[in-house]
């Protein structure tokens, strides 16, 4: 399949990239962390039939520009709303998956915002605590460990230590593949992310929310989307059968045909 164009647009935060295909009601695509808009091509080739489709990069994502300073999810919704002003998207429907199901809750559960959205899909959406197993904490804690001597070091003698303790294979084994491959204000940005929990924010949002999950899912597993529909006031989950993470990509007749329902009903 060929590939949709990048468009920019300058925000306050920021160069934003983003993709546009298709007519009619606007649909508004959030992505994932480490992925960008690309990811949704195939999908908006579809959806673009009989919808306009709008996936936008998030900050430091894809072609957007690098934020100067790490964005907590609270801050990448607002710079969401921002672009839905500039783009004069007064109202849309709102497929968003991982990373973007979080931005998503904050922007529906915000009064500022919630009503310009009507129907949401989520799919392998991110902001429920995940169960910890015993292999977290002992990571935890070891690195807890590890850090504690340089403590006790000054100020420069100290960063450096620890700079050193970072690239030790010791240390690179004890965090995720996605924070290993992140630098600078990107990998600060994840870590306010993946440590920012939004169950609170569930009983605030009223919106029509289908969760289309992936019964694999191993990132965001199959009992945080039953959190999630528990939580919310008016969501309905439906499981995709061999499916995981990117249940449109393993599954993308059987995602679209329940997200072409979904939306046009």
């Amino acid at each position: 399949m060929s590939s949709i164009p990048h468009h920019f647009l300058d925000l306050p935060s920021g160069r934003l990239a983003y993709r546009e295909l298709g007519e009619g009601k606007p649909l508004l695509f959030l992505h994932g962390w480490g992925v960008d808009s690309s990811v949704f091509v195939p999908l908006m080739q579809k959806m673009s039939t009989y919808r306009r489709c709008i996936a936008l990069d998030f900050p430091g994502f894809g072609g957007s520009e690098i934020p100067k300073t790490a964005l907590t999810v609270p801050e990448v919704a607002y710079i969401v709303a921002q672009f839905m002003e500039h783009m004069k998207l007064e109202t849309c429907d709102l497929l968003a998956q991982s990373f973007g199901g979080r931005v998503s809750l904050e922007l529906l559960a915000d009064h500022a915002t919630a009503s310009r959205f009507e129907k949401v899909l989520i799919t392998g959406g991110a902001g429920m605590k995940p169960r910890r197993t015993w292999r977290f904490y002992y990571r935890k804690y070891l690195a807890k460990t590890l850090k504690a001597p340089f403590a006790l070091l000054p100020g420069a003698l100290r960063e450096r230590g620890l700079e050193g303790l970072r690239k030790t294979s010791l240390w690179k084994s004890l965090g995720s593949s996605d924070y290993q491959n992140l630098q600078g204000v990107m990998r600060e940005s994840f870590v306010k992310t993946v440590n920012y929990y939004q169950e609170a924010l569930l009983p605030k949002i009223n919106h029509s929310i289908l969760l289309l999950w992936g019964e694999n899912d191993d990132a965001t597993p199959i009992y945080q989307a039953e959190r999630l529909e528990k939580g919310l006031n008016n969501a309905a989950l439906v499981r995709v059968a061999r499916a995981g993470h990117y249940a449109f990509i393993d599954q993308p007749t059987s995602f679209e045909t329940i997200a072409r329902a979904y939306f046009t009903e």
